[in-house]
């Protein structure tokens, strides 16, 4: 049975007004186990990220600013999240999280977390709500500690993972793929291994016949042993700032497409949440638990079919 991260602490208070979508954190695993699409059982505590974790990816200079919170008020605003001790440690968690879903997946298939998805952060500066990259840096844990050799970032979130594409640029073991709104943020996108913009107003039929399209080739010439998937929910129709016109159903055969590809190919995947900044705070809520039904469909059904 496939792993679930999640820790209260993945949820801090926010400034009245706040446009970042908090909440959301808490009330997700709450859904998970109301409508059965996760058993407590399932739920794990994630450690932190330890410091030499996160310097596999970031520069000293940046993490020492973190750490002694003295980071620029430019640089804190490009971020957007009020500045603590407390936002830090939820940091080092949530990558924490996304290096144990990782480790996790490699003996379940697949593992999925209640957070992460920061690929706004760069080596040596935050932004976009980002502070700590955790999926480049599990990627590197798992590249430096010899439990992946070719690793594939999907990145389905409606803003291009800016901080995925500079992180890894020059890293020949990791291919970063991402499709996005060509025309939203960043407005200033560093090259993907595979960019694929879209126009605004993209709906159900040509967001998967192009998924469906790359994803396949990608898998045949890069021959991944590793998935990490970035399950933003902001491609939905009603997303504040997402401009694709995804429905409901259209995440659903999107989740269901990525998962059962990976499982059928038989590739490792964890999963993180990514973004989601609908008004209806139960619709991004609905939109992130679409994979984790998706995960349950796939993967214990078949291990029940065995």
């Amino acid at each position: 049975m496939f792993k679930v991260a999640h820790y209260p602490e993945f949820t801090l208070p926010l400034p009245d007004g706040h446009r970042f979508p908090m909440a959301k954190y808490e009330l997700l695993p709450k859904k998970l186990i109301a409508d059965g699409i996760a058993k407590p059982s399932q739920f794990f505590t994630p450690r932190m990220a330890t410091v030499d974790e996160v310097l596999t990816t970031h520069t000293a200079e940046y993490w020492h600013a973190l750490d002694s919170l003295t980071l620029s008020a430019k640089d804190c605003r490009k971020i957007g999240l009020p500045m603590s001790k407390e936002l830090i440690d939820r940091e080092r968690l949530v990558v924490g999280a996304t290096i144990q879903c990782a480790k996790y997946a490699l003996t379940d298939g697949i593992a999925l977390s209640t957070s992460g998805g920061t690929h706004h952060a760069f080596a040596d500066s935050g932004e976009g709500f980002c502070i700590l990259n955790d999926v480049c840096v599990a990627s590197n844990v798992l590249l430096k500690e010899g439990l992946a050799k070719r690793i594939l970032i999907l990145d389905l979130d409606v803003h291009q993972g800016n901080g995925n594409a500079s992180i890894m640029e020059e890293n020949a073991s990791v291919f970063v793929m991402s499709m996005h709104g060509e025309k939203n943020y960043p407005y200033h996108k560093p090259k993907s291994d595979l960019d694929i913009g879209l126009a605004d107003g993209v709906g159900d039929d040509e967001y998967l016949s192009l998924l469906k399209y790359h994803l396949p080739k990608v898998l045949d010439d890069l021959k991944p042993d590793f998935v990490f998937y970035q399950a933003g929910v902001d491609v939905l129709a009603d997303d504040r700032l997402g401009r694709i016109n995804l429905t409901m159903n259209g995440l659903y055969e999107r989740e269901r497409y990525v998962v059962e590809t990976m499982y059928h190919r038989q590739i490792p995947m964890a999963v993180t949440m990514g973004g989601g900044y609908a008004p209806d705070i139960d619709v991004i809520v609905q939109g992130h638990s679409v994979v984790f039904g998706v995960a349950g469909e796939v993967f214990i059904r078949s291990t029940a079919e065995c």
